[in-house]
């Protein structure tokens, strides 16, 4: 998809309408960014060099564009949505020792793990502050938000090398992890336009299947991307024993000697040639198609939510940015 709106690289067509506020949003965090210590600063100046497609604070802003018009407090609130992001991404990183994001090393390989968890929680101090004015209502929305991400991860790590995951169980880790950021953005988005209650709804629908879609499809990349389009090293689920939707539904359907020989590549660290026959397996029982469908279902379910809301030009903005992010290849 081409666009002029570019971010790290990487193009999202449907927000080209809201260029300029995304310019301003990362000015801002820029900004906020720069007004500390110089060894903070320098540190802060690491996460923002390998900037991503800056999706959360998209929803935020496409959601108040189609319930009203874009405020200085939709610029802040999406601002305040990248960094929780990038404070997530700082701790993820420590905890599975990744050195580089997006062709660009990590904070803890930089500055070791210690550093890192502590910018992270930097970044979520200058959140709270900037909550500050937001009103209550989106102040609760952020903060159940963030709780949920951390509450998803926590659960994703304590289910590492369970066997019997089910769908079901991993979509409610997702739908933490992951969606409950998309979900925070686009019900902050509305909110914050003066949306009614309905419509808040609507969009937080929207943001959750959408949320739960780009975590399955960012899954099945980590099994059949490419490094160099996907920015950080495949594999890595793999390697930290996460039961994906691909295996779960391998897992389901798989004869009992496929079942352990899958077990045996995921216990004993995977290289090329059993990451290769990993996928020949999953493919032979169509656990990848499986999990692409899912995906789209899910994309479905957000488009259903916001029928009828808003403009149709609007409207069709967040229905081309669920559909970018089941057809990504990055």
């Amino acid at each position: 998809m081409q666009s002029s709106t570019q971010t790290g690289g990487r193009s999202l067509h449907c927000f080209s309408i809201i260029e300029e506020e995304l310019t301003r949003v990362k000015a801002l965090i820029e900004g906020d960014l720069s007004d500390c210590s110089e060894l903070v600063s320098g540190m802060a100046a690491c996460v923002n060099a390998g900037q991503g497609k800056m999706i959360r604070p998209g929803l935020v802003l496409l959601s108040g564009r189609l319930c009203g018009a874009i405020t200085e407090k939709h610029i802040r609130a999406a601002a305040i949505y990248e960094m929780i992001h990038n404070a997530t991404l700082l701790h993820d990183d420590v905890i599975d020792d990744g050195q580089s994001r997006r062709g660009v090393p990590t904070p803890n390989a930089l500055y070791g793990n210690e550093s890192a968890v502590l910018l992270g929680d930097f970044l979520l101090g200058k959140v709270i502050r900037m909550c500050v004015g937001l009103g209550d209502r989106v102040s609760e929305i952020i903060a159940v938000a963030s709780m949920r991400t951390c509450e998803g991860e926590l659960r994703q790590i304590s289910q590492r090398g369970n066997w019997s995951l089910s769908e079901p169980e991993y979509i409610e880790i997702i739908a933490g992890k992951t969606a409950a950021l998309f979900e925070g953005a686009c019900a902050t988005g509305a909110v914050l336009a003066g949306a009614g209650e309905s419509t808040v709804q609507a969009l937080a629908a929207y943001g959750r299947n959408t949320g739960i879609a780009f975590q399955i499809t960012d899954d099945l990349l980590d099994l059949v991307g490419e490094q160099d389009k996907t920015g950080k090293p495949v594999g890595s689920d793999l390697e930290h024993s996460k039961l994906t939707l691909s295996l779960i539904h391998f897992l389901k359907t798989a004869g009992e000697a496929n079942k352990q020989k899958v077990k045996q590549i995921l216990l004993y660290k995977t290289g090329d040639a059993e990451r290769m026959e990993l996928l020949e397996k999953l493919n032979s029982r169509k656990s990848i198609e499986y999990s692409r469908k899912r995906a789209e279902e899910f994309v479905g379910q957000a488009i259903a939510a916001i029928a009828g809301v808003g403009d149709n030009r609007g409207s069709k903005l967040l229905v081309d940015t669920a559909r970018f992010i089941v057809g990504r290849t990055a």
